[in-house]
């Protein structure tokens, strides 16, 4: 599909196209799909963080806690979305030995216990040792910060996922 094409459609199926851009959170497209027409991808991921950024606190901390934790009971369910296999996947975060897949679930578990939500990171082009690292540093981030973070990294993920869906 092009970006035409995409622009031409109903609110409703726009939505249902782009529904897994941000995790679980079709209320996005939704919202962007006002500033249509969309020139680019780049005028089109504008447009829907553009939605995060003006959306409430509830809904931002909805956004952020729709996202799974890496390597965590999602992946190991297989009840990952088809993007997020794909991308723990390309992380080699389905390859951790035992003590990697310790070290990072601890990790993981004092991340939600310091901040409430997931460590959230954008994982195209970092491997497991550097997503857990990033999560030893992170852990030093004051709240709002770390909420920031997090949206920003979520706005990185979308982007990887519209350049795959528009490549």
């Amino acid at each position: 599909m092009t970006l035409t094409q995409l622009s031409a459609l109903s609110q409703a199926d726009f939505t249902r196209t782009l529904g897994d851009i941000f995790e679980h959170s079709p209320w996005i497209p939704e919202r962007a799909w006002a500033a249509r027409p969309f020139a680019d991808v780049e005028s089109l991921h504008r447009a829907m963080v553009q939605v995060v950024l003006q959306a409430s606190p509830e809904e931002q901390l909805a956004l952020i806690t729709a996202h799974p934790e890496l390597a965590g009971k999602e992946a190991a369910a297989g009840t990952l979305t088809q993007a997020s296999t794909g991308e723990q996947r390309g992380a080699g975060l389905d390859q951790c030995s035992a003590e990697e897949l310790q070290r990072l679930r601890s990790l993981n578990a004092r991340y939600q216990e310091s901040f409430g939500f997931p460590f959230v990171i954008a994982v195209k082009g970092r491997n497991r040792y550097q997503i857990m690292d990033a999560i030893e540093t992170r852990l030093q981030n004051d709240h709002d910060t770390e909420r920031a973070t997090c949206l920003d990294q979520i706005a990185q993920i979308a982007r990887f996922r519209l350049d795959a869906q528009f490549a």
